[in-house]
């Protein structure tokens, strides 16, 4: 019997996109793959307490779950020149101790917004419910991320960018990593490099064939945005930089360990180089 593999997502438009063929059993000969779809704060906990074999994570939560994850190279969202939202009523002021809404404690957004903003009061909500509570005035602002980025209701601004906040702690013009995927440690090595060659096919041929799967997501009523927006979301966080990483991405990534740890949020910096599938293992054991 094939072993039965569990793959842990958002249910975010990118994500489910970019494992449709996985969904599907359009990829993968070894392995049974379960998909199981959670918010992005929920799958960050999950994976604190190694819940499934393969995960989406926030780039932001990885070295605190490294001793019992490998960081996959594909099924990455970055942002360049775009990203997470800091939004406010129109014609409001923000304080020093101003009330917020995040995400989630260990979302990549948290992680910089509360380097540049360590005097704010925090509360933690789903993603989904932080424009209304800026609207309904419990929050003085939100950091709104997915699809909300697109589409927020006209009484509302934009205060600020994280991106803008990355770029002015990067010092350097690098991608914002956002969101990876984990590979759970315990998978023998030859079953890790072949989850990562099933998991990295899938999203090539959902970026190969964007035509075809985009409209099944609509048919299907699997997201909350219309083709229109759609297209452009897939554009910003599934695109081809998504299918497997290139240096730029892990330095960027390097940059985002270096700070975390430099602003207190880790006890040590990790280098993402030593913390991949080393999937030239089999290619030198078979030669």
């Amino acid at each position: 019997m094939k072993k039965t593999i569990t793959v842990a997502h958002s249910p975010d438009a990118d994500d489910i996109f970019m494992f449709m063929a996985i969904h599907f059993g359009w990829v993968g000969n070894h392995f049974n793959y379960k998909n199981t779809a959670l918010d992005i704060q929920t799958l960050n906990e999950f994976a604190l307490k190694n819940e499934f074999d393969a995960s989406a994570i926030s780039f932001g939560l990885y070295p605190l779950i490294a001793k019992e994850y490998a960081l996959l190279r594909t099924a990455v969202s970055f942002g360049q020149g775009y990203g997470p939202k800091l939004i406010k009523k129109k014609n409001s002021r923000l304080k020093r101790n101003f009330k917020v809404a995040l995400s989630g404690a260990n979302t990549t957004n948290a992680l910089i917004f509360r380097m540049k903003y360590p005097e704010a009061k925090i509360i933690y909500k789903n993603f989904l419910d932080i424009e209304n509570s800026v609207l309904s005035g419990e929050v003085d602002a939100g950091v709104l991320i997915h699809e909300s980025i697109l589409d927020f209701n006209q009484n509302l601004c934009v205060e600020t960018e994280i991106w803008d906040i990355w770029l002015e702690l990067a010092r350097e013009n690098l991608p914002l990593p956002l969101g990876g995927m984990a590979l759970r440690r315990s998978l023998p090595l030859n079953d890790a490099i072949e989850i990562e060659k099933d998991l990295t096919l899938a999203v090539k041929i959902a970026d190969s064939n964007r035509k075809i799967i985009a409209p099944m997501l609509l048919e299907r009523n699997l997201i909350r945005v219309d083709k229109e927006k759609l297209d452009t979301y897939l554009n910003l966080y599934a695109n081809k930089n998504s299918i497997s990483m290139n240096e730029i991405q892990f330095k960027a990534i390097d940059t985002l360990f270096r700070l975390g740890y430099d602003y207190k949020f880790y006890d040590k910096i990790i280098n993402v180089n030593d913390y991949l599938i080393p999937s030239e293992y089999k290619q030198a054991r078979n030669s």
